[in-house]
C-alpha cells in the first residue's frame, strides 16, 4: 500500500491553487459567469470527460472505475436543455479543449494508468466543489433546476465515498518512479485546465507561464 492520494494532494497542491486563481475561475466563484462562457465551458467539458469515459472504458481493468461519476450523460443533458435539440450539430470543442482531449487518447493507448491522474484531478475536483460551484451557478444564471446536471452525482454520502476513493489510490500497487509520473501528469492535467480556462477568458499565454514557474517549482523541491 502507498499513501498516493496524499503525495497527489501534496504534489499538485500548486498547481490547483494556480487553477482556483485563473481569472475565470475567481471571477466564477465570485457570481461572475456568463450564459455564453457557461454554455462553452460545458461544451469543453463534454469532450473531455466523453474523452476520459472512453479509454477507461476500454481498459479491463481501470481500479477507479466507478459509473457513479461518470459525467457524459449528464453534460449532453445539459447541453441539450442550452442548446436545444440539435445540440451535437452546434457545439465544437477549443483548441485547448482539443489538445486536452488528445493527450487523454494518447495515454490512454501508451501508458493507461497515468489516466488516474486525470481521474483525480477532475473527478476529485467535481466531487469537492461540485455543489458549490452548482449553487453559484444557479444563482448567477436565475436558473432553476434544469442547466445544472453536470454537478449531481448520486452519491448519498459524499465524504465517505471520497475516503473510499483515497483508500483505492493509496491501495494501487505504483512504484516511486510510477508515483513520480503519475504527480507530473496530474501537474500537467491542472496545465491542460489552466489552459482551457484562460482560454475562455482570453488569455492563454497567462497559463502557460504560471504552470511552467509552478511545475519547475514543484520539481526542485522533491
Amino acid at each position: 500500500m502507498t499513501n498516493l492520494a496524499l503525495q497527489l494532494k501534496e504534489g499538485t497542491k500548486v498547481s490547483h491553487s494556480a487553477a482556483e486563481n485563473t481569472k475565470f475561475v475567481s471571477s466564477y466563484l465570485k457570481g461572475v459567469v456568463s450564459k455564453d462562457n457557461y454554455k462553452q465551458l460545458l461544451t469543453n467539458f463534454y469532450y473531455v470527460y466523453r474523452a476520459m469515459e472512453e479509454e477507461i472504458e476500454k481498459l479491463d481493468d481501470f481500479p477507479l472505475h466507478d459509473k457513479l461519476l461518470n459525467r457524459t450523460n449528464k453534460l449532453e443533458t445539459d447541453l441539450r436543455y442550452y442548446y436545444g435539440v440539435m445540440w451535437r450539430d452546434l457545439i465544437i470543442p477549443s483548441q485547448a479543449t482539443a489538445n486536452y482531449v488528445k493527450r487523454i487518447q494518447v495515454i490512454g493507448k501508451q501508458s493507461p494508468y497515468l489516466l488516474v491522474a486525470h481521474h483525480y484531478t477532475r473527478y476529485m475536483g467535481d466531487l469537492s466543489g461540485g455543489q458549490i460551484l452548482s449553487n453559484i451557478t444557479q444563482k448567477s444564471l436565475n436558473l432553476t433546476t434544469e442547466g445544472l446536471k453536470f454537478y449531481e452525482f448520486d452519491i448519498p454520502n459524499m465524504k465517505e465515498y471520497k475516503d473510499k476513493y483515497r483508500q483505492s489510490l493509496n491501495d494501487l500497487p505504483m512504484s516511486p518512479t510510477q508515483i513520480d509520473m503519475l504527480i507530473d501528469e496530474a501537474n500537467y492535467a491542472f496545465k491542460l485546465n489552466m489552459l482551457l480556462f484562460d482560454e475562455l477568458q482570453g488569455n492563454p499565454f497567462k497559463s502557460i507561464v504560471k504552470v511552467l514557474y509552478s511545475y519547475l517549482k514543484e520539481r526542485f523541491k522533491r
